[in-house]
């Protein structure tokens, strides 16, 4: 089973959708599910936020993170990739 986590995540943010994106990340290095976030270039309109965690704790994280998108209202701008 793959331990990467990849979030596609939309280029073209406004302040506070940009603040909120910030804000998940921290909480996922501050809740300790990754040391580091890696951002690449998917197209024009998306890069991909990636990282590894472990596999006990990736089922979680990937609750963690729809829970934060929907609380946020960031469906359109933020989702987990494959």
């Amino acid at each position: 089973m793959e331990k990467a986590v990849k979030l596609q995540v939309r280029k073209d943010l406004n302040n506070h959708q940009q603040q909120n994106v910030i804000k998940l990340k921290g909480s996922l290095i501050s809740r300790g599910y990754t040391e580091i976030i890696h951002i690449a270039d998917l197209d024009d309109e998306f890069h991909i936020n990636f990282f590894e965690t472990s596999i006990d704790t990736k089922n979680e994280v990937r609750e963690f993170i729809n829970a934060f998108i929907t609380k946020e209202n960031l469906e359109n701008t933020i989702k987990l990739f494959r």
